[in-house]
């Protein structure tokens, strides 16, 4: 599960000044001087229970005139603090199964009953509210290739537990998995997140616990909408590009979308049989094993 970070400091610190902290030495989850000092930063920011009140009411009295933050995403997510180095920081709310925007909208537009990894580390702390549930598991990234309904062998179950108020904690990446589940009333928790240039290109899993296998990837790339488009459009150009990269680019997940598209502008199955045929033998284990599920379902 999570790691707990015991960091007790009753010093009350504002947004500016947190984010001020943080910087000084950046944010490296793996280096443990950066990250004590990252929640040290954070519990004092936790402490200070008028800020986020302030900041969302200065936000509604502007009627947000002033332009969005390009990295703010999602009603349930507020962006307290740009992308600044390798983090940024952000406020995430979580209703209760109570409340309106949950009966209205369902629990998975809040992320509830969605087990899953993430491809950062974060810190995260319980800031108002009794905190939202998880059931938290492990599992080894290593021993997957990444395709739907690979089976996850070392996959876990640890504990449900509640991220209660002043409780902090670190997500690993591609290590903690947790499905969530709603507060027994609104609830917030503040996050400080990591960033490298290399996240875009690493993998984000759904699971399925009951068969203890990878439900799919939850993290696609604008490369590989854009490539799919650019393939369907026709061009000689594009076409060569998603040949080249299909067979020798550093992403899998890149090489795996190129052979989708190319797939789906084959003349007949005959065809696409043929290109996944090639595909198996093309030197990435993710997409040997989904060329073989592609091809399974073909012959079907």
């Amino acid at each position: 599960m999570p790691r707990v970070i015991e960091c007790i400091d009753s010093t009350r610190a504002g947004l500016d000044d947190a984010c001020a902290g943080i910087a000084r030495l950046g944010f490296d989850p793996e280096d443990e001087e950066q990250l004590a000092n990252a929640a040290l930063w954070l519990r004092r920011l936790g402490n200070d229970r008028d800020f986020l009140g302030d900041l969302l009411i200065g936000e509604l009295a502007r009627r947000h005139r002033e332009e969005v933050l390009e990295s703010a995403y999602g009603p349930q997510v507020v962006m307290l603090a740009p992308p600044n180095g390798n983090f940024f920081i952000r406020a995430n709310i979580w209703p209760s199964a109570n409340e309106h925007m949950v009966r209205a909208s369902g629990g998975a537009s809040f992320v509830y009953g969605l087990p899953h990894d993430h491809n950062f580390s974060f810190l995260t702390v319980g800031y108002f509210g009794p905190g939202y549930w998880s059931d938290y598991y492990e599992y080894d990234y290593g021993e997957v290739a990444g395709a739907s309904g690979e089976a996850v062998p070392s996959l876990r179950f640890v504990e449900r537990s509640r991220l209660e108020p002043g409780k902090l904690m670190l997500y690993r990446a591609h290590r903690d998995v947790h499905a969530q589940h709603p507060a027994d009333s609104l609830s917030v928790s503040l996050n400080v997140m990591h960033t490298s240039g290399a996240q875009g290109w690493l993998d984000q899993y759904r699971f399925d616990l009951d068969q203890q296998r990878i439900g799919a990837i939850v993290s696609p790339g604008p490369s590989e909408a854009f490539l799919r488009i650019a393939v369907g459009l026709g061009g000689a150009e594009a076409l060569d590009l998603a040949h080249r990269f299909a067979r020798r680019h550093p992403s899998d997940r890149l090489r795996l979308a190129c052979w989708d598209a190319l797939a789906s502008v084959a003349a007949d199955s005959a065809a696409r049989d043929a290109l996944w045929r090639e595909a198996e033998g093309a030197g990435s284990r993710l997409v040997t094993l989904e060329a073989r599920a592609r091809r399974a379902a073909i012959s079907a």
